[in-house]
């Protein structure tokens, strides 16, 4: 944590020690009617209606106002990082989750370890948002909303080999595919397509297995995937791979070529997706419709649902604020429960924050397509909380592990070995 994260913190302990409810209470300044709180929002996160619902509701609370400037993707990192460093920083920024700990370790994010259990209210935040934004024991973000993968499957092609009730294990699973490849036996059909450079269904299968990604040791960080359980994981990832994708997928990613188009054109009957899949598969094929897909999540050998990596958004509030207490208020009203379960899943159909979140989103009934992602986003992990995270992601290094292992180029414990090898070296430079 740096020196300055520590000292703001410091300041606002007194005041801020609990915040006041939403609905009511001022926030700690000299005149909050006078003040206004810039805040960032990535292009496409939230609606209108729920940035405004949040925004009206923080201006009744504490009488000030919000520039709200909505951001595009181009170029968002190096624009955030410049502005973090700078005088006039925004007050509150939207980052994506495994985002939180470069901004953090730069210094440039305000600590909230302090106000952690006021700005949960009750509520148990989703691993996969919470643990990313969590840098040396210190929270540096708020978890807005995720985005899960789950299995979406082809109900006809699946009912046409006999298969109509959804697998709720991994022999399940497994069984039904087998009933699958022997309905479609053509070489380029698969009854699953699961590439061999896509990470993120790897991933499942290590943790799954027991295995982590990478376990921080004081400074330094040891890498999971030469471990017993790691190399489980990783065999565990080829059979499946080898057994129900095509051999030529065994070096491949998801988008060349595209696994939804694949979907769509009758060349695989699953993939492992998130729920934006399925308008683009409907989408390259209209003779699709809604109620022939379905979706579960992964069941894992564990005799558990496979851990998922969920993508979505943290709330982050600037180190260089002038107003961090307007920002702690504004980012509680945006992780409350009333707005997550009204507006950022009632309004704009996203995850919420949190495992009561879900639970009452599953209580007032989701469609069969939601399903899938809202069930597996209850098991959840995430990426190392390491700066130099996104250089393992920018480097392909752990595409080419699982391409390695699933086309056999080299034994698990080979590919295991030399990549926990990079990945140290690389996580020891932050």
């Amino acid at each position: 944590m740096s020196h300055r994260s520590t000292s703001v913190a410091a300041a606002l302990g007194a005041t801020l020690l609990a915040l006041s409810a939403c609905s009511g209470g001022t926030a700690a300044t000299t005149d909050p009617k006078d003040r206004t709180l810039t805040v960032w929002v990535m292009d496409g996160d939230y609606t209108d209606v729920t940035l405004q619902e949040i925004n009206k509701r923080f201006t009744e609370a504490t009488g000030a106002q919000v520039d709200l400037q909505i951001q595009q993707w181009e170029g968002i990192t190096t624009k955030i990082s410049t502005a973090l460093s700078t005088s006039g920083t925004p007050d509150v920024l939207d980052l994506g989750n495994t985002q939180v700990p470069g901004f953090a370790a730069n210094g440039g994010l305000l600590d909230l370890t302090a106000h952690k259990a006021d700005l949960q209210q009750g509520r148990t935040w989703l691993a996969g948002l919470e643990n990313p934004a969590t840098v040396d024991g210190a929270l540096y973000g708020v978890p807005g909303f995720a985005g899960a993968r789950a299995v979406i499957y082809n109900k006809r092609t699946w009912a046409a080999a006999g298969v109509t009730a959804v697998p709720a294990t991994y022999t399940e699973l497994t069984g039904a595919l087998d009933k699958v490849k022997a309905k479609n036996p053509a070489a380029d059909f698969a009854p699953f397509y699961l590439p061999g450079q896509y990470w993120f269904a790897g991933l499942q299968f290590l943790w799954d297995a027991g295995g982590e990604i990478a376990t921080a040791e004081g400074k330094t960080w040891k890498g999971g995937f030469s471990t017993p359980a790691g190399q489980k994981g990783l065999a565990e990832f080829k059979a499946f791979q080898n057994t129900y994708s095509t051999a030529a997928s065994r070096t491949l990613d998801t988008i060349t070529p595209d696994q939804t188009q694949l979907f769509a054109d009758g060349k695989t009957s699953a993939i492992l997706a998130t729920s934006g899949s399925i308008g683009l598969i409907r989408k390259a094929n209209p003779q699709i419709k809604a109620e022939d897909l379905g979706t579960f999540p992964f069941p894992g050998t564990s005799g558990r649902t496979q851990p998922v990596m969920l993508g979505g958004s943290d709330w982050g509030i600037a180190a260089k604020s002038d107003a961090p207490d307007l920002a702690l208020q504004w980012v509680k009203i945006a992780g409350s429960p009333a707005v997550q379960d009204e507006f950022v899943f009632g309004k704009d159909g996203w995850i919420p924050n949190s495992t009561e979140g879900i639970q009452a989103a599953q209580a007032k009934g989701l469609t069969e397509q939601q399903q899938g992602f809202f069930g597996g986003a209850l098991s959840s992990k995430a990426t190392p909380a390491a700066a130099q995270w996104s250089t393992i992601e920018g480097d392909k290094s752990i595409n080419q592990l699982f391409a390695a292992v699933a086309s056999g180029a080299k034994t698990p414990q080979a590919a295991g070995t030399e990549f926990d090898a990079h990945l140290e070296t690389t996580l020891a430079g932050q």
